[in-house]
């Protein structure tokens, strides 16, 4: 577990995509060539570098901050670089680039039912690599790199080691630090092609049901769309067996599920919100991993783990962006005491 080298380290970086959102609530989504109301419209954060950085400062993580990516020289790359500023993440290793222009993510939101259609244009994102990156000097302990299947120069093939993602997290790996990945969720057959390379140089795997069986081929969910926790379970050991060190973490509307490499199995349900609390549920996974991250870098029981991450998902969905939902960590565990937990995941269905 290389404790030698991570005794004196101290902290987390993102690296990955940085998105502003451009969130426009609207009436319903139009048919083609006909017309929709935009009734409100507010900037967000996106991507998982970004989200979860936000998010771990929000929650008050008591260690630094810093990021890692590239955006444009342009006024969304200035936003996010002063807003990072604002949340005391070190930003000395995000890149402006003055060839492209910064990621942004048009999403547009139905007001009734909450449905969600995103326009994205990857930007700068598609160009970063990492390669600039040092991390013998970095005292980060933990290494965070998404969305992988979004970050389109890391994505591609590397001879060596499968992937450029891949060789990024060895490179991180030999310097000392931990490393943990998350994926974006795409209808597509590229995710054993692109993730399982990774997962070979990967310590904490942080993913949805979605993405997990898409990258072990297993079917979590029934034809009537319910969890199979068996499935679940097989789809962590799959991930385990392609090369992950320490565990892995599986999260869904329901709750989470984690496996550590020695076998232990660990469940945390949802808390059972009322309708009335969701305004929106992007961001609600890069909450639940930035949850998750913090106890993981203290040191904590993987149970008090996964409930933060469920209690920082709730708090998310509160509020329509990314990030402006989470609270202090004390007031996101506090939702807990009003909206408690439902049923034990392995226990009873949905």
């Amino acid at each position: 577990m290389m404790k030698s080298k991570t005794i004196s380290r101290r902290g987390i970086l993102g690296g990955g995509n940085w998105i502003i959102d451009r969130v426009k609530m609207i009436d319903v989504f139009p048919k083609p060539e006909t017309l929709s109301n935009i009734s409100e419209e507010s900037l967000g954060t996106g991507g998982s570098a970004y989200n979860v950085l936000i998010d771990l400062a929000k929650l008050g993580a008591p260690f630094p901050l810093s990021g890692a990516g590239l955006v444009g020289a342009d006024e969304l790359g200035k936003e996010i670089v002063k807003h990072c500023k604002r949340h005391k993440i070190d930003t000395k290793q995000i890149t402006v680039s003055r060839d492209a222009e910064t990621s942004y993510t048009d999403v547009m939101t139905e007001i009734d039912s909450g449905r969600r259609t995103f326009f994205h244009f990857r930007g700068a994102n598609a160009a970063w690599t990492g390669k600039e990156l040092r991390f013998e000097e970095t005292r980060a302990r933990i290494f965070h790199l998404g969305y992988l299947l979004l970050l389109d120069a890391l994505d591609k093939p590397n001879k060596k080691f499968g992937t450029v993602a891949a060789s990024l997290l060895s490179r991180a790996q030999k310097a000392g630090l931990k490393t943990s990945i998350d994926v974006v969720s795409e209808a597509s057959d590229r995710f054993p092609r692109i993730v399982l390379p990774a997962l070979k140089y990967t310590d904490y795997c942080i993913l949805n049901e979605v993405e997990a069986g898409q990258t072990t081929g297993f079917e979590l969910r029934g034809a009537d769309g319910v969890l199979d926790t068996v499935a679940v379970k097989h789809a962590a050991g799959e991930l385990l067996q392609a090369g992950i060190r320490e565990v892995v973490v599986i999260h869904f509307p329901e709750g989470a599920f984690a496996r550590t490499k020695d076998g232990i199995d660990v469940w945390q349900s949802s808390l059972k919100l009322p309708k009335k609390h969701i305004k929106g549920a992007a961001g609600a996974g890069d909450a639940f991993c930035s949850g998750v991250l913090l106890g993981l870098h203290e040191g904590w029981e993987l149970q008090r783990a996964l409930f933060t991450g469920v209690c920082a998902a709730a708090a998310s969905l509160s509020d329509p962006t990314c990030t402006g939902g989470v609270a202090p960590l004390e007031d996101c565990l506090a939702l807990a005491k009003k909206h408690p937990p439902r049923p034990k995941l392995d226990e009873l269905d949905f």
